[in-house]
């Protein structure tokens, strides 16, 4: 795992206390210390991973407050302050008079070397957008990649700065930020206003954003993406599930959209007529969702993970630690099982192997998804294992694993849905077909048969492999139409022709 250092500079934050709650807060560990809370007449709290610390017996008094405020400053219209220089965040209560009774006063913290994980996605150009309860550090891993983008790749990187959360207090960006230049925001509504102004007038490669959360912001962060600008943002909600369900924020990756589908495509799909599908392209490539400070949950193909979700499947994810520079899963738990294409009988089956996985339910799901497959309890006859996490670790199993060379596919539970996913994902990648490319592709297929029947004309479909262009000859001829291939390979595709009676000036 990658080695990282943490700087706060908790100092200037004991700068601002009383004195009595500067001593207490002063012995507790600081790299631990989350924030500190000071409530009228109540007894003052720090914060920590899990648990909070009472400062003093004495309840916090009207004198206490009042001297934090004077050594702060003045309060935005979202009621945050700073402290200069600092990372620190200082949010204030207000009783219905508009008099502050309470303060909230947030550790800032620069931490480097805590995105391992999240370097191949930013250094490839995606968008990425982190997702997580508050506290867990997504402001923190903002910074880092501001830096990182700015200072190790040479890009050019703007801080949209709201209430100066990323980048400090005070006009001179905090160094966390790099290289990277800093915008500040007036106020919470104006958030979406800085963001499309730095694209038009300071031409950056990246825009990196905090808390994106009213329809103005997705609707600024969609423009952005539109216009060739790599996002890195964070969003309010904790799992990309929460964030599809969100009528305000599901337009970040992708939006939500009723459609109703012909008898013919429906049986196809074997889905109802009335579905719900992904409206558009996300606008936020990948998504990362953190646990905690150590765990993600990594969607590195947001379309993908969104149309899973859609289609009551799991969304999937990798899994892995926040410092770790590997985010692919493995069986192993070291270096991950490479892909290799599923071998199969001289009659077409391909063996699975169950390994803690009941083998009644493999084969349901073989025969719910039609695959060319059977189940098999001999490990030397096997062409794939799907094992469950939980005995992923088992001796025989690793023994097996390193006589034969056998692909490992793991399943975090012993559940159908799991099963499906990981099947699916494993024939498809057989036949060369991409994840959710099949479902794709018989979409094209089915919009223009029926436009090739209701206007009898020839209609061409986008350039697509070999194998995806059998699966929509199948569809095409089902409707008792014709499909010519042309083109040479990348770019040979398939193109619908209505019978001669249906065309036009016959």
């Amino acid at each position: 795992m990658t080695e990282r250092s943490h700087y706060d500079d908790l100092a200037a934050l004991l700068a601002v206390l009383p004195a009595p709650l500067r001593s207490a807060v002063a012995q507790l560990p600081g790299e631990a210390l989350l924030e500190i809370v000071m409530d009228l007449g109540r007894p003052p709290q720090a914060r920590l991973p899990g648990r909070a610390l009472m400062l003093a017996e004495a309840p916090v008094t009207r004198d206490d407050l009042a001297e934090v405020v004077q050594a702060v400053g003045v309060f935005g219209p979202d009621n945050r302050a700073g402290i200069e220089g600092t990372l620190h965040r200082i949010s204030a209560i207000r009783n219905r008079g508009g008099e502050i009774v309470g303060l909230t006063l947030r550790v800032g913290r620069t931490v480097r070397g805590g995105i391992a994980a999240l370097r191949e996605f930013v250094e490839q150009g995606r968008s990425l957008l982190l997702l997580g309860p508050p506290g867990v550090g997504k402001t923190t891993k903002l910074r880092e990649i501001a830096r990182v983008l700015a200072d190790e790749y040479g890009r050019r990187v703007i801080v949209i700065d709201t209430s100066n959360e990323i980048a400090g207090d005070g006009d001179v960006p905090h160094p966390a930020i790099g290289l990277a230049r800093r915008m500040q925001v007036p106020g919470p509504d104006r958030q979406h206003t800085v963001m499309i102004e730095a694209v038009e007038n300071h031409m950056p490669e990246v825009i990196v954003i905090d808390e994106i959360g009213t329809s103005a912001e997705v609707l600024a962060a969609r423009t952005i993406a539109e216009r060739g600008v790599q996002l890195v943002g964070t969003a309010h909600g904790n799992t990309l599930e929460n964030l599809v369900r969100n009528p305000t924020l599901a337009d970040l990756v992708g939006g939500v959209q009723t459609v109703t589908l012909g008898d013919e495509e429906a049986r196809l799909r074997g889905t109802r007529k009335s579905i719900v599908e992904r409206k558009r392209p996300p606008t936020f490539e990948s998504v990362v969702e953190l646990r905690d400070h150590e765990h993600l949950m990594v969607h590195p193909d947001t379309a993908v993970a969104v149309d899973a979700i859609l289609a009551g499947r799991e969304a999937g994810g990798l899994e892995c630690g926040a410092g770790d520079p590997d985010t692919r899963e493995t069986a192993l738990g070291a270096k991950p099982v490479p892909p290799r294409p599923v071998r199969r009988l001289p009659g077409g089956a391909a063996r699975i192997l169950p390994w803690g996985v009941k083998r009644d339910l493999v084969e349901r799901v073989i025969r719910e998804l039609r695959l060319d497959a059977v189940v098999t309890e001999r490990p030397e006859r096997a062409h794939l294992v799907v094992v469950l996490r939980a005995r992923s670790g088992e001796p025989r199993l690793l023994e097996l694993i390193e006589e034969t060379g056998l692909p490992v596919h793991v399943l975090r539970r012993n559940t159908a849905a799991q099963l499906r996913r990981v099947l699916q994902q494993v024939f498809h990648r057989a036949a060369g077909v991409a994840d959710g490319e099949a479902e794709a592709a018989a979409r094209e297929a089915e919009a223009a048969v029926a436009r090739v029947m209701t206007e009898g004309v020839a209609v061409e479909l986008p350039p697509r492999p070999p194998a995806v262009r059998r699966l929509q000859h199948r569809i095409v001829t089902r409707h008792r139409l014709l499909a010519e291939s042309r083109g040479r390979e990348p770019e040979r595709r398939l193109v619908v022709v209505p019978p001669v009676s249906a065309r036009p000036g016959d």
